[in-house]
C-alpha cells in the first residue's frame, strides 16, 4: 500500500484540500476522496513513499526486477488474473521505488492499457528486451514462460558482470592502497630529507630523482587547488568525451582488441547476443526485431553497425549467419551456429549453447586475467618502492659520504 498526496475540492465549501491517503493505486486513492465527499483535482505518490529526492536517483535492483518476473511468472502460471497477480507482487516486494511503478503499472492496465505499454512508461527500469518479449508473450498467450525467461537472461547477465566486476576489485585495491603510500611518502617524509640535507651538505645538489619528486610535493602543497581543479577538469572532460559518438567509438575498438582485456569483452559481446537472441527467438519475435533489440543491448557501436549492416542482408534475402560470416566483430562460431540453426530449424537452441559456451569461456578468461593481473600489481609496486626508496635513501646516502670526507 502506497502513499498519495493530494488536492481536492470541497463541494460544499469550494474550497481546496491538500492532504494523504494510503491506497493500493491511484484509482482507489480516487475512490476513497471521493468517498470523502470530495473532488479529487490532482493525486500524486508522496515523496516520502518514493524516498524524496534521494529515491530519484536510486535505481531499481537487478534482484529485484529478476524476483518481480519470477513471481509475476508463477502466479500466472498458476492461473491468478494479471491485475490480482500484480498486486500480490507489489505487497511482498521490498523495493519502495520498485512498488511505486507496479502501482503505476497497476492504475494504467485498470485503464485498459496492455501491460507491455504499462511497462513503457518505464525505461530506466525495462529495457527494450524487456517490453518486446512481454508483449511477445501477451500476443502469444505465453507471458508467464517470457517473464521466467526474462528471469534467466537477467541473473546471466548480472552474474557475468559481477564476475568481471570481482576480477576488478584486488587491483583497484592495490592501485589505492600503492597511491596513498606514495602521496604520503612524497607529501610528508621528502621535505623532511630535502630540509636534512641542506642544512648538512650545503652546496651540494640533491639527486635528480629526488629533485623529481620534490619539485612533484612542492607543486601538490602550494598549489593543491590547482591539481583539485585539474583533476575536475579531466573528469568531466573525459566523461563527456567517452558519452560523445568519438569517444565511444573508439574506446570500443579498445575495449574489443586491447590485451589483455580485448579477448575476455569479445567473448562477453558474444555471450550477450547469443542469449538475448536466443531468449527473443524463443518468445516468437520476428528475426528482423530480434537483430534490432540486441544491436542496443550489447552496448558496442561496432558490434551494433555490423548488427544493423546484417538486418539489410537479411531483408535482401541472405541467411544470417551468411550474413556476419567473416565480421571481424563477430568471432568464427557465432555465425557458424547460426547457420546450423538456420538449417536445422533450432537457431533458439544453437543460439542458447553458443550462449553457454562463451559465458564459460568468460569464466575462464577471468581466471587468466587474475592470474596475469596478481604479477603485474608486484611488479608495478616494485618499481614504484624503488623509485621512492631511491628518492629517501640516497640523499642519505650522499650525506653519510660528505660527513665522511669532512672528518
Amino acid at each position: 500500500m502506497l502513499t498519495y498526496d493530494y488536492v481536492a475540492r470541497d463541494p460544499a465549501s469550494g474550497r481546496q484540500v491538500k492532504a494523504g491517503v494510503q491506497a493500493d493505486s491511484e484509482s482507489s486513492a480516487a475512490k476513497l476522496i471521493r468517498a470523502e465527499g470530495l473532488v479529487p483535482i490532482d493525486i500524486q505518490v508522496s515523496k516520502v513513499a518514493t524516498g524524496g529526492l534521494l529515491g530519484r536517483f536510486k535505481r531499481v535492483k537487478t534482484k529485484d526486477k529478476v524476483l518481480f518476473s519470477r513471481q509475476l511468472a508463477t502466479l500466472l502460471n498458476a492461473g491468478l488474473p494479471l491485475l490480482q497477480s500484480l498486486r500480490s507482487v507489489n505487497g511482498q516486494t521490498e523495493s519502495k521505488q520498485l512498488k511505486v511503478i507496479i502501482a503505476d503499472i497497476i492504475t494504467d492496465i485498470e485503464g485498459g492499457s496492455s501491460l507491455a505499454n504499462s511497462m513503457g512508461k518505464h525505461p530506466d527500469v525495462f529495457n527494450q528486451i524487456y517490453l518486446s518479449l512481454v508483449a511477445a508473450g501477451e500476443a502469444s498467450g505465453t507471458l508467464d514462460q517470457a517473464l521466467e525467461r526474462l528471469a534467466n537472461q537477467q541473473e546471466k547477465d548480472a552474474d557475468i558482470v559481477s564476475k568481471i566486476r570481482g576480477a576488478m576489485i584486488y587491483p583497484l585495491i592495490v592501485l589505492v592502497v600503492m597511491g596513498g603510500v606514495a602521496g604520503f611518502m612524497i607529501i610528508k617524509v621528502l621535505p623532511q630529507v630535502k630540509t636534512l640535507y641542506s642544512s648538512v651538505a650545503k652546496g651540494h645538489s640533491l639527486p635528480f630523482v629526488t629533485q623529481v619528486l620534490l619539485a612533484i610535493s612542492d607543486f601538490t602543497i602550494h598549489f593543491w587547488w590547482v591539481v583539485l581543479i585539474i583533476v575536475a577538469v579531466l573528469v568531466v572532460f573525459t566523461s563527456k568525451w567517452a558519452r560523445s559518438v568519438g569517444g565511444k567509438t573508439l574506446i570500443d575498438k579498445v575495449k574489443m582488441q586491447a590485451w589483455p582485456f580485448g579477448p575476455l569483452f569479445m567473448k562477453v559481446y558474444m555471450a550477450r547476443f547469443s542469449r538475448t537472441g536466443s531468449t527473443l527467438v524463443a518468445s516468437g519475435v520476428p528475426l528482423i526485431q530480434v537483430l534490432e533489440i540486441t544491436s542496443s543491448a550489447i552496448d558496442n557501436v561496432h558490434i551494433a553497425d555490423s548488427l544493423r549492416g546484417a538486418i539489410e542482408k537479411v531483408k535482401g534475402g541472405k541467411s544470417l549467419g551468411d550474413s556476419l560470416q567473416g565480421d571481424p566483430n563477430f568471432l568464427e562460431l557465432v555465425p557458424n551456429m547460426l547457420k546450423i540453426g538456420e538449417q536445422s530449424g533450432s537457431m533458439e537452441q544453437m543460439l542458447g549453447k553458443t550462449a553457454d559456451y562463451y559465458e564459460k569461456e568468460v569464466d575462464q578468461e577471468i581466471k587468466n586475467i587474475q592470474t596475469l593481473i596478481e604479477p603485474l600489481m608486484m611488479v608495478l609496486m616494485g618499481i614504484m618502492a624503488l623509485i621512492i626508496v631511491a628518492a629517501v635513501l640516497l640523499p642519505i646516502y650522499n650525506l653519510a659520504g660528505n660527513v665522511g670526507g669532512v672528518v
